[in-house]
């Protein structure tokens, strides 16, 4: 079989292993069903592609298995199914009908939509498990595992994934090593195919003639596999805020008030054994852009412990940031609790394994692939060049992956950088301040202070010695120089002159 062949004098261990595994799952659901009861869903996508060709060496193995082949492949006996939409490529259709042709499928032609026709089909046909060409990433494929019965609400089948871990990398090593043909939209920059509405080359491999007529490189050459999508139209994600009220653009929060809190994940800070510095560095940070902090929290290395206070921060904070415990140490516990906050599994990211692959290379095997394990359907990757890893974001919390004030401050000039950019968090009225000292005892300011925080209500005035015989520091913090100063000049107005002094 000339599929397992070309994969077997392949030096590519990855792709290897990715096919050795597909062929387990399709030669499993091979065992289970009759062939009258399987089918296989093919679009003319490049992932459908693979699935194929994978079904096609799966059975040949299975029968060989069986000692029912003698070594050629005359036929391919599964059920093919097609749905035909008016919105599809000219090209997407051409080259599935001359694929059904040129392998013998048993091609299905559905019309209708996806549900309805699957729903005639299977009352018509006794198909009990449906072969599927997703991948993590796709918008399918949350919740879905190599076997996974059909959503309620469906026609009972079993979807049968068998590339749900491939990258775009090694869809593309699978197609170029076979030597398989491919849908010719590929070919013209073309690297994630949906329907003419919504679909154009990709722009990361445009190249420009000298008639200055914009020409694209092929799919295959692109060497990023985490901008698979770029060519596909896009909603507007909005940023958090519009957690307040619905209501997008900054300029609308620029008056409101947005809370964050921090948690730390690290046994090690409360055993005493390390100082945690980045909550203090954490702090200053998200107080910069004008925010308000509600509280820092440092947890256990425990996901249960993660997860619990992370649900609680997430439903009363405009965003949560949480460091510490990101690794593949047995101590990494952190993406695992923040999905069981948001009652969703880890799964393979693709976009993240890319860049684990670029940046360990051959040595992301084992342990190190739970690297690649993220929150499934609610992780957003925030990319920056000056960072070698991206930021995690799910939803409303952000993981920073720092381990060390340097590296934070590169993570947050980062994140800054992309609000900018992409207005992902909000850059609200800066916090201006006042502080004060002096010598009077705690007994004679604690009256005066109180009635000050019930004149001036949007300021916060907060008062601490840095040492019981030091003087008393108070301080003045708010949104409005104007109130601060009434507030200073109320406060020195009960005392004699002299009684306070500015720290500047």
């Amino acid at each position: 079989m000339e599929i397992d062949k070309a994969i077997g004098e392949s030096d590519d261990r990855r792709l290897t292993t990715k096919y050795n595994n597909a062929i387990y799952v399709i030669k499993r659901a091979l065992a289970l069903y009759s062939i009258e009861e399987v089918a296989f869903s093919f679009n003319g996508g490049k992932d459908s592609t693979v699935l194929l060709h994978l079904l096609r060496a799966g059975y040949f193995l299975h029968k060989m298995e069986q000692k029912c082949s003698n070594g050629g492949l005359t036929s391919f006996p599964i059920r093919t199914i097609y749905f035909e939409n008016s919105s599809a490529f000219p090209e997407i259709n051409s080259f599935t009908y001359d694929t059904a042709s040129s392998y013998g499928l048993q091609l299905d032609i559905i019309s209708s939509d996806f549900k309805s026709g699957l729903e005639k089909l299977l009352k018509a046909n006794p198909i009990r498990a449906i072969f599927l060409g997703v991948r993590i990433g796709d918008p399918t494929a949350v919740g879905q595992e190599q076997f996974s019965p059909s959503s309620p609400g469906w026609p009972p089948f079993m979807r049968v994934n068998p590339i749900l871990d491939w990258s775009y990398r090694d869809v593309w090593a699978f197609i170029l090593t076979c030597k398989v043909q491919y849908c010719s939209l590929y070919d013209q920059g073309y690297t994630s195919i949906g329907s003419i509405h919504d679909t154009v080359p990709n722009a990361l491999l445009s190249i420009s003639d000298s008639c200055c007529k914009e020409k694209f490189k092929p799919a295959y050459l692109l060497s990023d596999g985490r901008l698979e999508r770029a060519g596909r139209a896009k909603k507007f994600s909005p940023s958090i805020t519009a957690v307040g009220n619905g209501s997008g653009g900054v300029e609308s929060h620029k008056s409101s008030l947005l809370v964050a809190s921090a948690i730390a994940v690290g046994e090690e800070i409360l055993f005493g054994t390390v100082e945690d510095q980045l909550g203090l560095s954490l702090c200053r940070k998200i107080h910069s852009i004008g925010w308000s902090v509600s509280q820092t929290i440092v947890v256990r290395n425990d996901k249960d412990s993660v997860a619990e206070e992370v649900e609680r921060r997430k439903s009363t904070n405009d965003m949560v940031f949480i460091y510490g415990g990101v690794g593949p140490l047995h101590s990494d516990v952190t993406l695992a609790g923040v999905a069981k906050a948001f009652g969703v599994r880890l799964a393979p990211d693709e976009e993240f394994e890319e860049y684990l692959r670029h940046l360990i290379s051959d040595h992301c095997t084992g342990d190190r692939n739970e690297m690649a394990l993220l929150p499934e359907g609610i992780t957003e990757l925030l990319h920056h060049e000056k960072l070698a890893v991206p930021l995690v974001k799910c939803q409303n919390v952000i993981i920073f992956t720092a381990t060390n004030a340097t590296e934070l401050d590169e993570e947050w000039d980062c994140l800054i950088e992309l609000t900018r950019s992409s207005g992902l968090l909000s850059t609200m009225v800066p916090y201006v301040s006042k502080h004060l000292q002096t010598n009077l005892s705690d007994v004679e300011t604690a009256q005066p202070l109180s009635k000050l925080c019930l004149e001036f209500p949007d300021l916060n005035i907060g008062c601490y010695r840095k040492s019981r015989k030091g003087p008393l520091l108070i301080s003045f913090e708010g949104k409005d120089q104007t109130q601060i100063d009434s507030a200073v000049e109320s406060l020195c107005k009960k005392f004699h002159p002299g009684t306070f002094s500015e720290i500047h």
